[in-house]
């Protein structure tokens, strides 16, 4: 038995390995650094989830684990199959801000919302969670900051919806909008208010 799970644990912090690589070569072929996207590796991971899913895994631990490494997988490839599309349809995309922007505009930015949203699960919301982030990365360009990567992004409002509603809140507001030249993503407990309507 502790043969077993010490081998689900070699397989787990192997796929977090491979998982890091993956985002790695990724990020270098969306920045020009790589001449085309990392399908060997992709494959390769793609092989152990899927090998890691047949397993019987004991401990709720170890469940866990695989099943964060798993969603976060998913989340990975729903973003760069969106990247490509975007680059192959000619479209900016989630990557685009990794290009270079010559700003000629004045930095002073009028103060503006830009996206409201709210959620329940974000990890069966994925359209509103890459909606969120691709306002988010656009605020941030607009004063001259750099985009945040998407699991630390999904990461952050998977914890703030949690929180919300360990609280007994139901829904959870977020707010990207830009106040006196600066990003401000705001997040608060809906008790049956629009998003919008801000007291």
């Amino acid at each position: 038995m502790a043969d077993a799970a010490a081998e689900i644990d070699r397989e787990l912090n192997t796929l977090e390995a491979e998982l890091k690589r993956l985002e790695a070569e990724y990020n270098m072929f969306f920045a020009g650094r790589l001449p085309r996207p990392p399908w060997e590796t992709r494959g390769r991971v793609e092989a152990m989830v899927k090998r890691l899913d047949r397993m019987h895994i004991g401990n709720t631990g170890g469940r866990f684990r695989f099943s964060t490494l798993q969603s976060r997988y998913a989340t990975f490839i729903d973003l760069w199959d969106r990247g490509l599309r975007a680059r192959e349809e000619g479209r900016p995309g989630p990557f685009a801000m990794q290009r270079p922007v010559i700003d000629e505009r004045p930095k002073r930015v009028p103060d503006h919302i830009l996206h409201v949203t709210t959620f329940s699960d974000p990890l069966h919301e994925m359209d509103k969670l890459h909606d969120l982030y691709d306002s988010l990365v656009e605020a941030r360009r607009e004063v001259g900051e750099d985009a945040i990567p998407f699991h630390k992004f999904a990461d952050l409002i998977k914890t703030q919806v949690s929180t919300f509603k360990k609280k007994g809140s139901g829904d959870v507001a977020f707010r990207v909008a830009v106040k006196q030249g600066k990003v401000a993503f705001t997040a608060r407990a809906m008790k049956g208010l629009d998003p919008d309507s801000e007291g």
